[in-house]
């Protein structure tokens, strides 16, 4: 079994190009170009590429961090082990706690997405084909994924490349395309502020668009809890969380420049995530059927998405069952593939749970944004975290290991810029530009108050029964085994 330790996940089963497109579809760079950026257009206007460079700058600072954490830390807990070795594993378990709620609520959200996306443009073209049918398409997506995950990391991460690959490079071309296609209509200005959107003019529009930008970079982590089955993990993993924030980053600026000199500036703020101005609506009017393309390479997004997502929910799960704080059938394994078996059933049922009840509830644009509330929510909580994580771990370990600007500085920086994007996710009013949320997507803020409470009081019983689970939050297993697959002396590093 690639000499992985008994009842351990496959040892050295995927290497960089895996991980990095873990990572990169994760952030399910399609989606996000033609659905959550455009977002920002509302107050940036034309000088949406600048708010995207923005964001892109903001993220790198939390991208280095938990760069650097998985690189001392190479665990299947990620960030529940960062927080457990950098603050309390007191914070860690509630970190992993919340991680694996809102992992487990990504593959649904995004089987919304691809529901929903698939029967809208089927009714468009052919209007025969209900547009209430979205349902069998998000069930298929869910089979497809769960068949991947049992068959192993290999599969699973290896599906994830293709899908990356096909949605980056569409998404490529057709941005050199637009280009092409505005001639002398290029130009820099739009990394400038002058052709932001009315009533938000200069800085204040830019730094309004560039809070919802930022929550299209979320996922860039996503490689970390893979850390197990990577070759040479702690140089593995600090170059594909780095790399895929960084290069999905730029791909952003790029996609977004595209459409903004071909669209055109000065009318920038009207583009959106459906209609006419939109990426499949000029796809539409001005390339003929590249706008299939375009439709195929944001539903495969949605499925390379909850694939990346699937693995991370359920290698967070079985870390955190494996030390018992979870319940322990959540790190049962495959036999064969050592794939969390139990943790991928979990995911699916969860998965169609979700996508059927709050679906057929609610319809499934609502029940969209529902979900991408609650996630967005503790996502952009967690990265707060995990960035003074990085300052509590280096501080911990002696000034000797103390890099002052990327242990200190961009812990700080890293956090700063998240508070407005965790606020806007929140619907919490600071600023103007922040929308108060409505029914249903209001409950938002209660789920996760009642899920966290929950967690509390699981908190204080492990505390009080079983002290030592807690404190193996902070226990990072590939340290206690030799490349050989032998147990070391100490459990613990450092």
């Amino acid at each position: 079994m690639d000499g992985e330790p008994s009842g351990g996940l496959r040892r050295d089963a995927i290497g960089l190009r895996e991980v990095l497109f873990q990572s990169i579809t994760a952030m399910a760079p399609a989606a996000a170009v033609a659905a959550s950026i455009p977002s920002g257009a509302a107050f940036a206007g034309g000088s949406l590429p600048l708010a995207v460079l923005i964001a892109l700058v903001a993220c790198l600072f939390t991208a280095s961090c938990v760069a650097e954490l998985a690189r001392e830390l190479p665990a299947a807990g990620s960030v529940a082990t960062y927080a457990a070795r950098g603050l309390h594993p007191a914070v860690g378990f509630l970190v992993g706690w919340a991680y694996v709620f809102v992992e487990m609520l990504v593959p649904p959200l995004l089987l919304l997405q691809l529901g929903f996306t698939a029967a809208g443009t089927l009714h468009a073209e052919w209007s025969a084909y209900p547009a209430d049918l979205w349902w069998p398409w998000s069930l298929a997506g869910a089979g497809v994924i769960a068949v991947a995950g049992c068959l192993g990391v290999r599969a699973s991460a290896r599906l994830g490349v293709v899908l990356g690959v096909f949605e980056v490079l569409v998404l490529v071309v057709f941005a050199v395309l637009l280009i092409g296609r505005a001639g002398g209509a290029n130009t820099l200005s739009v990394f400038g502020t002058a052709h932001t959107a009315d009533g938000y003019s200069g800085a204040a529009g830019v730094f309004a668009g560039s809070v919802y930008t930022v929550l299209a970079f979320a996922g860039f982590e996503a490689a970390a809890p893979l850390a197990e089955e990577t070759r040479d993990p702690r140089r593995t993993m600090h170059r594909a969380v780095l790399g895929a924030a960084l290069g999905i980053g730029l791909f952003y600026v790029l996609t977004t420049y595209a459409m903004t000199v071909y669209f055109g500036p000065d009318r920038f703020a009207e583009f959106g995530a459906s209609g006419a101005a939109s990426w499949e609506g000029v796809a539409r009017a001005s390339f003929g059927l590249f706008w299939v393309l375009v439709f195929l390479a944001v539903v495969n997004s949605t499925i390379a998405n909850a694939n990346a997502c699937a693995n991370v929910s359920t290698r967070t799960a079985f870390a955190l069952a494996r030390i018992r704080v979870l319940p322990g059938l959540l790190a049962t394994l495959h036999p064969r593939h050592r794939s969390p078996v139990a943790g991928i059933a979990v995911q699916t049922a969860v998965a169609v749970a979700a996508v059927l009840g709050l679906g057929l509830a609610y319809g499934p644009v609502t029940a969209f944004l529902l979900l991408a509330t609650v996630i967005v929510t503790v996502v952009v909580g967690v990265y707060i975290i995990v960035n003074l994580s990085c300052a509590g771990y280096f501080l911990r370990s002696g000034r000797a290991a103390v890099k002052p600007v990327r242990h200190l500085l961009f812990p700080v920086l890293g956090s700063a810029a998240f508070v407005p994007a965790l606020l806007t996710a929140a619907g919490l009013p600071v600023f103007d530009f922040v929308t108060e949320l409505t029914a249903p997507v209001s409950y938002a803020g209660p789920v996760v108050g009642a899920w966290m409470a929950v967690g509390a009081v699981v908190l204080l019983v492990l505390v009080r029964r079983h002290p030592e689970r807690i404190a193996e939050t902070a226990r990072v297993h590939l340290d206690a085994y030799d490349p050989g697959g032998g147990r070391r002396s100490g459990t613990v590093p450092r």
